[in-house]
This record gives C-alpha cells, structure tokens and sequence, in this order.
C-alpha cells in the first residue's frame, strides 16, 4: 500500500532556527524574536495541525520532545526514522551532529505499546562516521506500490547509501539532482520531499528544479509509466513548500493530500482541480515551523505502516 492511515508527530520543546542545518537548508530564514516565543508559536501550530488531522480520521501518534537533549528540528521526524509494512524499521545517518540527538529507542517501544510489530531494525547510523548522509523520507521518495525509490542528490542524500537503501527495500532506485537558486547560483535541493510528492494517482513534483533534461525525462517517463498523473509546480510554489506534501487515509478509508496553508494558497486553480480529482485536501497553517524550520507539513509527519502484532486468544 503506498499510504497508511497512521502517522508519528514530535511535539517540538526547543524548536527555533537551527544554525546546523541553516548551511545547505536554504528554506530557513531567521526571525528576529526569542526562541521562547518561536517555539510556542510552533507548538500551537503542531498542537492545531495534530487537530485538523485527527478531526478527518487520521490515527496521530504524538510522542513530546525531550527538554535536555535539546533537539531544535524534533519536530520533522521523517528524517531519521522510517516504519515499512514488512515490520521493519530504518535510523538514518544526519549531517547536522545536533539532529542526530533526535534518535530515541523509546519511540520503538511506544509503537510497540500500542500494538505495531517490528521485526527488524536497519541500521544506516555508522555511516555519519564516514560523513555520509541520507535522512530519511526526506531523501527517499518512496512509490510501494511499484517498488521504487526516488532521491535528489544532496550534500544529506548520498548515491551510495541510497543505492544500499533500495537493495535492502527490492526497490528501484530513481536517481536525479534538484535545484533551487540562491543569491544567483544553482545549488542542490536539501531534500527531495521539498520538490516532490507520490501519492496513489498522481504526482506533485517541480520539473523546473531537475536541470538536467536527461534526468528530468526519466523521472517523468517513470511516474508516467506508473500510470501517475504529474501535476506540475513552479519553484516559486516549491518555495511556499509545495511540493512538500503527503497522502494519507482519513475516517471511512477516504484519501486527503495533507499540505500547510502556505503550500495551498500558493496552488492555482487548475493545480487545485487536478489534485480534487484524485483527493480532497487537508491544510494547516505552519507558518513559524517554515520559516524557521526550513520544512512543512510532510516532514512533520512519519508514516507508519508496520503490521499488527497478533493479539493472543
């Protein structure tokens, strides 16, 4: 299945800009309060963002952020951490060493608490020794139903690791490099999950970002090829995160595509109509999380697909 109904939240306790991830997270910008206000002004955002989802049906597991590891990007917990209908899990390997105090094993417990069953941990950690790199879903676009991986190249998303993912998942991997512009130059995007979002049906993806018309071409023909309709963005839209999107299962197995606000209003109207074709939409304003955080609504969110562990009679 490629969407699930369940999804992992961390509610932020020292959210602010992280300075860290700020060198190649060209998202971030700094707000000129105290860190004090920013992450209260975060916390209402999660706190009504984690409403919005749970009011349509989506089963939210929310696990608080610990005050003494202080962990500014708690909040975008896709980037270390992956849950897959096999029962296994993935810990990935981060390029800021403040993100990597995210890993908790008490996580694993909690889901185990609460009736999900894992099989096997793999593990991809060592390879921040080395100064590799490849966070997560935030890296790793990932197509279940056909078995295939996408990935931007990055300074946090390297070929290697990836190439290894994808053995270790029998997927296919899609490998491309995203841009964006910065004070005139192209540089690579961060995050893969910041230009691009499979859903069941169809694509959101910004084809302006792939330079390359070779690389371009085959992630199209590949989504194309998978019967997905691609909706196109612009990188003024993939700056409002757009493209940083997830589908998910509400009440009554009803599918929405869940954005922030800014991702939304920044959408025209025939982009609104294509992704109503397939879906309705939830949103959520995240405003402080963006600005500061240099990510949205999909990195909030961790997926979780593990099976059910049988329950004894």
């Amino acid at each position: 299945m490629q969407i699930t109904n369940t999804i992992l939240m961390v509610r932020p306790v020292r959210f602010r800009m992280n300075e860290e991830t700020a060198v190649n997270n060209y998202f971030q910008e700094d707000l000129d309060i105290k860190n004090q206000t920013i992450n209260l002004r975060a916390q209402k955002e999660f706190d009504d963002f984690v409403s919005v989802l749970r009011s349509h049906g989506v089963e939210v597991i929310v696990v608080d952020d610990l005050y003494e590891r202080d962990t500014p990007d708690s909040i975008f917990p896709n980037n270390w951490i992956s849950f897959h209908a096999n029962g296994s899990v993935g810990l990935y390997p981060m390029f800021a060493e403040n993100r990597r105090r995210e890993r908790r094993e008490d996580v694993l417990d909690i889901l185990e608490e609460k009736g999900f069953e894992i099989r096997t941990v793999i593990d991809y950690t060592a390879a921040e020794e080395d100064g590799l790199f490849l966070e997560g879903t935030g890296s790793i676009i990932m197509d279940r139903e056909h078995q295939k991986a996408y990935c931007a190249l990055s300074p946090r998303a390297d070929e290697g690791l990836f190439i290894e993912f994808c053995e270790d998942m029998e997927c296919t991997p899609v490998i491309f490099t995203a841009y964006q512009s910065v004070d005139g130059q192209r540089l690579p995007i961060y995050h893969t999950n910041v230009m691009m979002c499979i859903a069941e049906t169809f694509a959101v993806i910004c084809l302006d970002a792939i330079d390359d018309k070779k690389e371009r071409k085959n992630v199209v023909d590949h989504l194309k090829g998978d019967g997905k309709e691609i909706i196109a963005i612009s990188e003024v839209q993939e700056q409002h995160f757009a493209g940083n999107m997830l589908q998910v299962i509400g009440s009554g197995e009803k599918r929405y595509l869940v954005m922030s606000s800014a991702a939304y209003n920044s959408l025209d109207e025939e982009q609104l109509k294509a992704i109503h074709r397939h879906c309705e939409i939830i949103h959520s304003p995240l405003d402080t999380i963006e600005t500061c955080g240099g990510g949205s609504a999909r990195c909030m969110m961790a997926e979780v697909f593990l099976p059910r562990a049988e329950v004894l009679s």
